[in-house]
């Protein structure tokens, strides 16, 4: 009788291993620094809840309008994997143009009929004149580059960023422009807070392009078209996708998005300045990376994120000459523990 040798048993895994306990630790301490930042917000509105409100809805407006730039950047990277740095500067070149119509060419300070009139015509102005140039842009520049190294169309775009400056030094001047604004600072309170009109008119303006634009991408054959070629550009010409048109339109959506910015962000702070784009495009491609690269969803809720942050330390925190401090500490702490974003999705690299 022959006597079968034991099996040996294989030592199962208990527990968590050292990477699991890593990102749970991670994990745990991002939620409490998030839970801390609720109960500081939730004690500030106790003490003094007028304040409160009040730089909320200026948040809300910043964070707006950071959104519509941001569309822009993720929108063409999504795309094509372009940083897309002169879009800042895109946005730069509508705010001059903006006040030029409104103020210089037609004369518009009052805010009456005939105001909202040319504020309503110079919105679809700058907006297709400012999809136009972008679209241009990639036709003559980036297209060329599509196949070429990824520094090539990078360093392009850091060109057209330095030429549309150049752009807005000959139309706006060197120095910052002070223009008059139609809605003002005027508005009404409730409860004792103070809500002006611009931020109603931006809010209002706002709100209606992201989800038309949500719409388009969502739901329309030119949508489809556009996240099919974000997938596979080789695949989506197969398919019968006309590849450069999706292209070009996705690059005159973004500047056009941008356009509308540069009207709102006239009429909120009056003011016009040739390098004002770097900033804001900083701003508003942080806030693209915050939510998530790509992700539409994500561009916006990063634009009203870095809004809020920055109106909350202004008023309750370190004050305003530390909010880029602020914004890209939290931005850093974050990519630190969550690199793809808010909604962004964990991506590894294929060798």
């Amino acid at each position: 009788m022959t006597q079968t040798a034991a099996t040996p048993e294989v030592p199962v895994a208990t527990g968590r291993s050292p990477v699991e306990r890593r990102e749970l630790a991670e994990r745990i301490l991002l939620y409490a620094i998030v839970a801390a930042l609720l109960v500081w917000l939730v004690t500030r509105l106790f003490a003094n809840p007028e304040e409160w409100f009040s730089t909320l809805l200026n948040g809300l407006n910043n964070g707006a309008l950071y959104a519509l730039i941001a569309l822009g950047y993720t929108m063409v990277y999504g795309i094509i994997e372009l940083i897309n740095f002169s879009h800042g500067d895109l946005f730069m070149l509508a705010t001059v143009t903006s006040g030029i119509i409104m103020i210089t060419w037609f004369g518009a300070t009052d805010a009456d009929f005939v105001g909202y009139a040319v504020m309503l015509l110079t919105l679809i102005v700058v907006m297709c004149a400012a999809a136009g140039v972008n679209m241009a842009a990639e036709r003559v520049a980036y297209r060329r580059l599509r196949r070429a190294p990824k520094l090539a169309p990078l360093i392009t775009a850091v060109g057209l960023s330095f030429s549309y400056q150049w752009a807005g030094i000959r139309l706006n001047g060197s120095g910052p422009r002070n223009w008059v604004r139609i809605l003002g600072d005027t508005g009404f309170s409730i409860g004792g807070v103070s809500v002006r009109w611009s931020t109603i008119v931006v809010l209002g303006v706002t709100v209606p392009l992201l989800l038309a634009m949500t719409y388009i991408v969502q739901r329309t054959r030119q949508g489809k078209a556009m996240r099919a070629t974000a997938q596979d550009q080789d695949a989506a010409r197969l398919m019968g996708i006309n590849v450069d048109r999706t292209i070009a339109f996705t690059f005159g959506l973004g500047g056009g998005l941008a356009g509308a910015a540069g009207l709102l962000w006239l009429q909120s702070v009056g003011n016009t300045r040739y390098d004002a784009g770097f900033q804001l495009g900083l701003i508003a491609f942080t806030a693209a990376v915050l939510g998530g690269i790509g992700n539409l969803t994500g561009a916006v809720i990063g634009g009203v994120l870095i809004g809020l942050i920055q109106a909350f330390n202004s008023s309750f925190a370190l004050g305003q000459k530390w909010d880029q401090t602020v914004v890209f500490a939290i931005l850093i702490f974050l990519m630190v523990f969550k690199p793809e974003g808010l909604l962004g999705k964990r991506t590894t690299e294929k060798v």
